[in-house]
């Protein structure tokens, strides 16, 4: 059994806060079994791997005895969480709610403990709440106090409607805190007033606030943008292993780190061996390989199928192959070129319609996303003086064959 200490560190990893730290500290040293809340709206029926940063959480809570409460906000996902948004979300119904909820259960399985895990559904409490008694719940927080959280600030700033049900979001996510006696509750540094309140309502409701601990927010494949479906640089937990490989292995050589840091299994120790590795020269290619098909394929697939996918990698990718169905552009090879002669590679991945911008092409270079034949792209300016084609790609999805003309 890990000590305190080792179960502490194990605990902070990866963390971007703990409100309040000493407490935290105080409850683990208790020993006794801590109830660890965390919501999921169910607002898309897909969860991707940014929303493994905070189950790998919970699955190391569990692993250390803790009573752990997956909470499926089916009634706070038809509020719709205004955190980190500069409008009002569009209001779901029941049904689509319902339908989105159904393939959680399945999905958070492939990592959490299902004999450890306890599933919750806020409409539990919040349908038998009267509204006299929402009403009383409201009285517990300020206007003041709800335009003090950034997002909230900014839209009122820039005259951005903000709908009174909105102000509704964080003050049923902190009472699900009261109706489960939450010790501890996680979110991603977005949710971190949502996390506040709850202290507060539990406070005022007479019990022992919560410990906050917040945790960053996956970066996508792009390296520019949190991971999200919106943003099409996310890897779904139902991806194929040949997609999800393949997503693995596009991630810049920098991005691989906060992958290995926010999901990996691996200890601490083992990934600073990595790094080690690398620095003495190992090909960090060889290292995504340990992330993809070892750590990530295999633990929402299995081993054969995470085998499978890194050989196909290898022979359509490592060797400069695309997929058959690509599409192929002629460029103006004039076109590309600087005054020293060179191409422009930017400019290049624009005319190719890989980026809609020539900031978005150097976001992307200078973010490791670009590569030239399965090689990654680093310096913006290239000698490109070949007359065949060749295949550029932007991340995992996009490739294009082009032809200089």
């Amino acid at each position: 059994m890990p000590t305190i200490n080792e179960q502490l560190r194990e605990l902070k990893r990866g963390t971007e806060e703990i409100l309040v730290e000493k407490d935290f500290i105080e409850r683990i040293k208790s020993k006794k079994p801590l109830r660890i809340k965390v919501g999921f709206d169910p607002t898309a029926p897909d969860l991707h791997l940014g929303h493994t940063v905070i189950i790998n959480k919970m699955r190391q809570f569990q692993e250390f005895g803790h009573e752990v409460i997956f909470l499926i906000g089916d009634f706070t996902g038809m509020i719709g969480d205004p955190s980190g948004v500069n409008q009002t979300r569009p209001v779901l119904t029941r049904e689509e709610v319902d339908e989105n909820a159904k393939t959680y259960k399945k999905q958070i399985y492939k990592i959490l403990d299902k004999d450890k895990t306890r599933i919750e559904f806020n409409s539990k409490w919040m349908k038998k709440i009267t509204s006299a008694q929402l009403i009383d719940i409201a009285s517990k927080y300020t206007v003041a106090r709800m335009l003090e959280r950034d997002d909230f600030k900014q839209r009122f700033k820039s005259e951005n409607p903000i709908s009174v049900h909105e102000f509704l979001y964080p003050l049923v996510q902190g009472y699900d805190s009261v109706a489960l006696e939450a010790d501890v509750e996680m979110g991603g540094t977005d949710q971190k007033f949502n996390l506040l309140v709850g202290r507060h309502l539990q406070q005022i409701y007479g019990q022992t606030p919560q410990t906050i601990i917040t945790l960053p927010l996956l970066e996508g494949l792009d390296g520019i943008k949190k991971m999200s479906k919106s943003a099409d640089n996310y890897i779904a937990l139902n991806d194929s292993p040949d997609d999800m490989f393949g997503k693995v292995m596009s991630l810049s050589d920098d991005l691989m780190w906060t992958y290995f840091d926010l999901i990996s299994a691996l200890r601490l120790d083992q990934i600073k061996d990595l790094k080690k590795r690398v620095k003495d020269g190992e090909n960090p290619r060889d290292i995504k390989f340990i992330l993809g098909p070892e750590e990530i394929v295999t633990r929402f697939h299995n081993n054969s199928a995470a085998s499978k996918a890194k050989d196909s990698f290898l022979q359509r990718f490592q060797k400069g192959q695309a997929p058959d169905e690509i599409k192929t552009v002629s460029i103006n090879y004039k076109d590309t070129l600087l005054d020293n002669g060179k191409v422009n590679v930017a400019r290049l991945l624009l005319l190719a319609d890989l980026v809609t911008s020539l900031s978005e092409g150097h976001r992307a270079l200078k973010a490791g996303s670009i590569r030239l034949e399965g090689e990654k792209i680093e310096n913006p300016e290239l000698e490109i003086q070949t007359k065949e084609k060749f295949v550029l790609s932007f991340g995992k999805r996009r490739f294009i064959k082009v032809k200089f003309i």
